[in-house]
């Protein structure tokens, strides 16, 4: 876990960042491009490099609990509130960072320490593009993302880690944005996520754009010039999502 910082912070609010990759690799883009943007706006920013393949689940997500226990045991150092800790994936990270606000069970190698009896819970959930669904028979699913994460017991465990069945009145709210023609991932695992949490009553703003391929990141730059954080490329009308997420955390007053 890498920390970004910036002695113009605006706010003590900060997030954990989970890139996406398929459970494969891990975008930069969408890891320290996010963390740039996010100091560029005054709020400081931790980039989770959890593992990945051939590592199965639970790890992933025995990463991604501790990285916030952590973040929350160390609030007072960084001068953080552990009440307003942020969790923010893209993709395969999206679902991370869904899983991580779902998923109540406890799992094997946790109370290792005291760190680990702090609430693993995140205050807000930021998802760009997620994966979220796998049962079958459907065509919604990742089916790459899931086959990463856990291998050849995808029949037996999916329903265990598709956050759209995990949701409860104790979900953190959510901001949530994909484009509705998204080839790599479908847009309707956001709209169901949306959906359970509209079920249970939990506050979330969502924003789908009409067009715009799968990965974009911030969907502000080109792939390959210099000091580019790599993504998909230039998308005017989706690169709108950063400045609306900045608006939401406004309006609720994190920023």
């Amino acid at each position: 876990m890498n920390t970004t910082l910036r002695k113009t912070r605006k706010t003590t609010a900060t997030v954990l960042i989970c890139p996406g990759g398929g459970y494969g690799h891990l975008a930069p883009h969408e890891g320290t491009g996010y963390a740039q943007f996010l100091n560029s706006i005054g709020i400081d920013a931790f980039v989770l490099y959890y593992r990945l393949s051939p590592d199965r689940f639970p790890m992933q997500l025995l990463d991604a609990r501790r990285a916030l226990r952590v973040i929350r045991n160390k609030a007072e150092e960084f001068n953080i509130d552990p009440n307003r800790i942020a969790i923010m994936g893209s993709s395969a990270g999206g679902h991370l960072a869904a899983l991580a606000s779902t998923y109540t069970s406890p799992i094997d190698f946790e109370n290792i320490d005291s760190t680990d009896k702090l609430n693993p819970m995140p205050n807000l959930t930021i998802l760009c593009y997620p994966v979220i669904h796998h049962p079958a028979p459907d065509n919604i699913t990742h089916e790459g993302t899931y086959s990463n994460l856990l291998g050849d017991k995808v029949e037996a465990l999916c329903k265990e880690v598709s956050p759209e069945l995990l949701v409860s009145d104790l979900t953190p709210p959510a901001f949530i944005w994909h484009t509705s023609n998204d080839s790599g991932v479908n847009v309707i695992n956001s709209y169901m996520y949306a959906s359970a949490l509209r079920n249970h009553g939990i506050e979330h703003e969502m924003h789908i754009f009409p067009d715009g391929v799968h990965g974009l990141g911030l969907a502000d730059k080109l792939p390959g010039v210099e000091k580019s954080t790599g993504g998909a490329g230039i998308n005017k009308h989706v690169s709108q999502w950063s400045k609306l997420l900045k608006n939401y955390l406004e309006e609720i007053k994190w920023l």
